[in-house]
This record gives C-alpha cells, structure tokens and sequence, in this order.
C-alpha cells in the first residue's frame, strides 16, 4: 500500500483525533504522528479507509484509527445501526453480548449507551457468553435486534461486531439471524451518514439482564436431545480459552451426561489465547491438548469449541478395524482423528434423519455433495445456499410448511435446532454428537463405524481443502481472474462437465467433472483465498477401506490440480 505524503496524512489523523473519544486511542496516534516520517506506512494502512460493515458486521484488529476496532468505530456502527432500526419503524429492545476478547465489554457498553441515548430499550447478557446465547435471547425476548461482541475464531488482536435481527425486521426464517442484504449496506450508508460524535447522544449502559436469558438457553439445549436414549460416555473438551465452558458443561449436565472432563489450563476465559497459535479448532495443534487429555482418561470423544462457542470441532479414538479410521484410510500416528466438518455434517443428519426429524435440511455449495444424497434416499427436503449461516439458516424460506430442522456448513458450524438458535451453535452441536455416540457406543459401535456405513451405502465423498493466506487481497483477485481466464479442460483426467461462475451475485466459480467437485472462492472474514475439492468413489465389493485409499490418493492429485489452475506455483 503507498504511503500518503505526509503531511496530508497528518492532516488526517489530526482531523479523526478531534473527534476521538478514548485516550488510548489518541495516545497511540499521536505516538505514531510523532514518528512520521517512519510512521507513515503504517498510519496509511489504519487510515487506508473504514472497516467495511458487511453481512459479518465488523471486523478487524483493535487499534486506533478508521481501519481498526476502537471505541469510535464501535461508537459510529452503533449509531448507524440504531437509526437504521429507527428508520424501519421497528420497536423493541436492543440485546447486546459480548465475549471475554480484549475491549470487548467496552464496545458492548458503549453500544448499549448509543442505542438508550436513541430512546431504545437496551439489554446486556450478564457477562461474557457464547454468541448462540445471544442469538437465542434475541428471540425469546422478542428483540428487535442482537448485537454481539466477538472476533469468534480470529487471532487475539482482533475482535468484531455481529448483528442479528428480530422478527419485525428478519421475517419468519430471520428471527434471530444474522442479518443478509441488502441490510448490510443499508447500515453501512447510515454508519457513514453519522456526524461528529459529539453529534450522537449518549444514554445509560443500559439494563443488565438475570440469569433467566442463560437458563432459557440450557432448557432449550437440553430439549436438543431424547430423555431416554444412552448417556454412558467419557468426553473431554476445550473451549480454547472463550466462554464456552461454563454453558457446555451445563448443558451437559441438563440433559443427563456426565462432565465433560476439561483442558485445565485452556478452562477459562482468556483474551490472549495462550497456549495457541491460532484459537482455531480447525487449524493444525489447536486441539492437541484436549486429544491428549481424552487419550489419558480412554474418553469415547474430544470435543472443542471456538472462543465464542458457535462452532464445534470433534476428534475419535482410531481403532482397529475401519476404513474410516483416518480421512484417506492412511491411520494416524497419535491415535485420534479428528472428524471434517463435512463428515460431521452428514452424521449429525443421518442422526436426526433416523430419530424422525422431519423437514428442509440445508448445506452450503462449498459442502459436501453426500448430505444431498442422503437427503433424496430418505426422500425429506433438501437446500444449498452461498457459503454463511445467514444463508443457511433461511434455506427454503419461500416455502414456510418446509420449515428448516438441520444446516451446517464444513467449517464446523451446525444448526440442529433452528427453532432454538437461528445461527450456528457449537454446544447443542456437542449435545447432539453426543447422543449418537452414547446410542452408538450402547450398541458396540462408534461414529467411523457409521462413516463406513454411509459410505458403503453412497460412496465415499473425499473432501479437503486448499487454503492459501495472502498479504496482498490482490494476489486473490489475479489467482481468481487466472482462473476464470484459463478454464481446466479436465481434472483427474476427466473431462470437466460445467465451469459455473457466480458473479455478480458471489464471487465464487465451481468446476465439476463426472465424479469430482472444485468450488474456489475468497474468504468472507480473511484474507485467504479457499478452495473446496471433493472426489466421490463408489465401494466396490463392500471394501470401504480400498475406497477410502482411492479417494484419498485422488483428493491429494485434485489439490495439485488445482493449485496449478489457479497460478498458485
């Protein structure tokens, strides 16, 4: 990024300081001012423009200036947000949450003072909590809109800004959703129609609620599972430093599990995510210290939350005898495999499938193509979507007598009671894992035996990812326009049957061939650009284990393959 000249960057930076209200804020940049020129690439980036209020509602790194989260970003998203409520003519509470990440408390309060120094009604959770508490209390309380205070599963030095719409404003499918266009922009035009700060009022910080909105939460998550069906299992479990562990283990404990037993040392709620590299369950070593704790005490599952608990990640003991004991039939060295997201997926609705659950169950087009297929043998409903919950989540939504009763998406997030939480929700997730390993380990078997079921019944669906992180977002932009350019004529050396390319609507292309799947786009929340490989081979003689190597071998050539047709070597 060039830097500005420098005296028109301080020029800038003077004119946002009048302006700003935290005295750390202005501290460190006039830090920053005092250290032009050497300071003005850096000062450019946080002045290169505001953080964009999109359908993630914000977020970025805590640092002063227009580009970072800081109190008067927070201040003026706030502001936009409750003019744009007013201006829909919707009443009602304004619910605020908030997670243990650093600033994360102010920003709530501020926003909670935004919105009563409007004349609306504002109501903070009692403390720091788990994002689907929030997306619970918007409906049970009949809010007119959420607001939570998280990064989710970004590095420490992030944080964000989600908001979540009641039913005045989000319709039937909505009602504690997050919100979709043209909502987005049209918050984000109020946003950059707010004044001086000293132009919005401020009220009081707002009502602090009981412990009744976390209660209402756990009777609902507990209602996730039968009363009848096993509780006999041993799970351990991390909340990676974030406020799941609290709420997880009393969930458990309501619907009749025993405790999970815990990582000791990532138990409690902590803003620098120390033992860490990336509090990220998916990423590689985050859920070393839980598989290690489960492996000690012979537990059936390890289970781990993100730091705002709305995704759930599930690692199983790899024993003798399965061709899903590892995800390409190789095994693993620590005894644990962790499940995909996609494998999990499926699990979770071929368990509710099978208890009765009848109605839409809905997936992303960067999922797996096998919920799909179980989907048309059980003969219930079936929707894909764009990548995110938001969309998920009202799958179907034009047809209210299909109401929605499962959606997940492969980035370990699953909705298994959308009539409790219109949003992804790791700890029911767990719940619901749970009874199918309870009911399965009663009957002698486990969740990779179920895998080889499945796929003896559909094949084997292989998936994997090519996820590459860029310093530059223009690196994503040549990578994609390569793509488009020189379209693959093959792919494992069959001939591609459609390239499918989503602009304008999303800038994602999909490539297919007879029996595998490509779906390359940027990423939402980072500067990554991902793609979705998925190879589909039959079990030939009942064999699930020689299948599994064959797709495994075939996942591992599609992933060259497509790195080469998107520049990336």
């Amino acid at each position: 990024m060039p830097a500005l000249d420098p005296d028109a960057l301080r020029t800038q930076v003077e004119t946002w300081l009048a302006d700003d209200p935290d005295p750390a804020a202005r501290a460190e940049l006039r830090e920053l001012l005092g250290r032009l020129p050497a300071s003005a690439t850096e000062l450019a980036d946080r002045f290169a423009g505001p953080l964009t209020f999109g359908t993630a509602g914000l977020r970025g790194p805590l640092r002063a200036g227009p580009n970072g989260m800081n109190l008067k970003v927070v201040t003026r998203a706030a502001a936009g947000l409750v003019t744009w409520l007013a201006a829909a003519g919707a009443g009602g509470p304004l619910i605020v949450g908030y997670d243990a990440r650093h600033g994360s408390r102010a920003f709530a309060i501020r926003t909670a003072e935004v919105a009563t120094g409007a004349g609306r009604d504002a109501y903070l959770l009692p403390r720091p909590l788990p994002t689907p508490v929030l997306a619970h209390a918007v409906r049970a309380l009949d809010a007119v809109a959420g607001v939570m205070v998280t990064a989710s599963h970004n590095p420490p030095q992030d944080n964000g800004y989600k908001v979540y719409l009641g039913a005045a404003l989000g319709g039937v499918a909505g009602t504690g959703a997050q919100i979709v266009p043209p909502a987005d922009q049209e918050i984000e035009a109020a946003i950059r129609a707010v004044g001086t700060l000293a132009e919005v009022p401020l009220g009081g910080p707002g009502k602090s609620l009981d412990e009744e909105v976390l209660a209402s939460y756990l009777r609902g998550a507990a209602a996730v599972v039968e009363p009848t069906t096993a509780r006999t299992l041993t799970v351990a479990y991390t909340p990676l430093h974030g406020v799941g562990g609290e709420v997880l283990r009393a969930a458990f404990v309501g619907a009749g599990f025993a405790p999970p037993l815990v990582v000791a040392e990532q138990a409690d709620p902590d803003p620098d995510f120390p033992t860490v590299a990336f509090p990220n369950p998916e990423e590689p070593g985050a859920m070393d210290r839980v598989i290690a704790l489960a492996s000690e005490h012979d537990a059936d599952l390890a289970i781990a939350n993100d730091p705002d608990a709305d995704r759930c990640a599930v690692a199983v003991p790899v024993r003798a005898g399965s061709g899903a004991r590892s995800a390409d039939g190789s095994g693993t060295a620590a005894g644990w495999r962790m499940l995909r997201g996609d494998e999990l997926g499926v699990l979770l609705a071929d368990h509710l499938l099978r208890g009765g659950r009848h109605g839409r169950y809905a997936t992303t087009i960067v999922s797996s193509s096998l919920l799909r297929a179980l989907c048309a043998a059980r003969e219930e409903p079936y929707a894909e979507t764009l990548t995110g919950f938001k969309w998920i989540v009202r799958a179907g939504d034009d047809d209210e007598r299909i109401p929605l009763v499962f959606g997940y998406e492969e980035a370990l997030g699953y909705c298994v009671a959308p009539w409790h939480v219109r949003d992804k929700d790791g700890v029911t997730a767990a719940l619901a894992v749970a009874e199918l390993a309870a009911r399965l380990k009663a009957g002698g078997r486990d969740l990779l035996d179920r895998l080889d079921e499945l796929a003896a019944e559909f094949g084997v669906h292989q998936t994997d990812q090519l996820s590459v992180r860029v310093d530059d977002l223009d690196e994503i932009a040549r990578a994609m326009a390569y793509l488009r350019s020189h379209r693959p004529a093959t792919l494992l050396d069959e001939p591609v049957t459609s390239f499918e390319d989503l602009r304008p609507g999303a800038d994602v292309v999909v490539v297919r061939t007879a029996a595998a799947r490509v779906v390359v786009r940027p990423s939402g929340t980072e500067p990554k650009l991902k793609a979705y490989l998925e190879v589909v081979e039959p079990v030939v003689d009942g064999d699930v284990a020689q299948a599994r190597e064959r797709a495994g071998a075939a996942v591992r050539a599609l992933r060259t393959e497509t790195a080469a047709a998107l520049n990336l070597w």
